[in-house]
């Protein structure tokens, strides 16, 4: 089965469960730059316009409509190689983004997918959004939420000495 292109961890989906409670149906976009840095920005579904260009990596399995996850094209040419876990962790986050008031902020995380990983993603191209338009979506998966952040990147083991 072909790897999802992101993961959430256990809190950070209770967080988009409560955030789905107050605001409605959600989206991310993993921002480029800019005012808030590299964060994964909330958004209440469609307050954010996505680009034809833009990727989908994942629709999460959180709450009765899911949420995307999109990136920008360009940076997903720097990150193709890389599954993305988006986490929370407690300080202040993004101001543009939903959970800002919550104490808490969303945080991407990364790993590098194997080398049979890449190779399953290369018969998987990714869905754009001028792809999602039309109705194409992410090869389904297993569920995307993980428990901790360290089940999907696991640290490295420390050399003995």
């Amino acid at each position: 089965m072909t790897p999802p292109r992101a993961l959430v961890t256990r809190a950070a989906a209770d967080l988009l469960e409560h955030l789905q409670d107050k605001h409605g149906a959600l989206m991310f976009h993993q921002s480029g730059g800019c005012c808030d840095g590299s964060s994964p920005m909330c958004y209440p579904d469609g307050d954010f316009i996505v680009g034809d260009r833009d990727i989908l990596l994942a629709v999460f399995d959180v709450g009765d409509a899911g949420v995307p996850v999109w990136i920008s094209g360009p940076q997903f040419e720097a990150w193709k190689h890389t599954q993305l876990v988006i986490d929370v962790v407690p300080g202040r986050g993004g101001g543009f983004s939903l959970e800002a008031p919550e104490g808490v902020r969303f945080l991407s995380r990364g790993r590098v997918f194997t080398d049979d990983e890449k190779r399953s993603l290369a018969d998987s191209p990714p869905v754009t959004g001028a792809g999602y338009e039309r109705g194409e979506r992410p090869p389904p998966s297993a569920t995307h939420i993980v428990a901790e952040a360290v089940d999907a990147c696991p640290l490295p083991a420390t050399p003995s000495g």
